[in-house]
């Protein structure tokens, strides 16, 4: 299966490429820490005068001048920490105050009717960001055969209500520099998805 078609073998939007390969792009950053490599590729990104090509390029700045122990260092601070990290990136804390709550059980029900098991290695609770972005880059590039209505009730079920706040807070997180600038990217694609969610309702 290529980028340009669906599980189905049907022609994908570009918009809707482009859509998976971003989702999947802040996925694989709030996952773990980029390495070395990947943070040379993103230096190397350049973006348009849009507010999310502005965004690309502060964060291919950002890239270019960090040191990847840096960067590790504030992933693990932001994510992980003594104990916890600055941050818990669960709709059930977002939502309910609490991890492993409603929102997580929510979420393994969705997953399941959409034929998604737990990946080999993964130990977080389903409802971290980075899964659920995964989740929504599968849909939006056909790779989880669902009709096209099942990704926007994904979308506003499961991330729309939560994280727009989560890329908020990781914005002025007191441990965030390399960071700042993947909450903007993050937010501003949660609401460009909200808006067409919306004018397509």
């Amino acid at each position: 299966m290529t980028d340009s078609q669906s599980g189905n073998g049907q022609a994908l939007d570009p918009v809707d490429v482009a859509r998976g390969d971003l989702y999947r792009f802040v996925a694989s950053l709030l996952a773990a820490a980029p390495s070395a490599q990947m943070l040379r590729g993103i230096a190397t990104l350049h973006g348009d005068p849009t507010p999310m090509g502005q965004a690309v390029t502060a964060l291919a700045r950002t890239a270019a001048e960090a040191a990847p122990a840096a960067v590790e260092t504030e992933f693990f601070e932001l994510f992980i920490g003594v104990g916890r990290g600055e941050l818990l990136p669960y709709a059930s804390f977002y939502l309910t105050g609490f991890l492993n709550e409603r929102p997580l059980a929510e979420v393994r029900g969705d997953l399941a009717r959409l034929g998604i098991a737990r990946a080999e290695g993964r130990h977080e609770p389903e409802d971290h960001i980075a899964l659920l972005f995964e989740v929504m880059a599968d849909l939006a590039q056909g790779r989880i055969d669902a009709a096209p209505d099942r990704q926007q009730a994904f979308f506003g079920r499961h991330i729309a209500p939560w994280a727009g706040q989560f890329f908020d807070d990781l914005a002025i997180a007191p441990s965030a520099s390399f960071y700042r600038p993947v909450a903007e990217i993050g937010r501003l694609l949660i609401d460009i998805d909200q808006r067409a969610f919306a004018l397509a309702a």
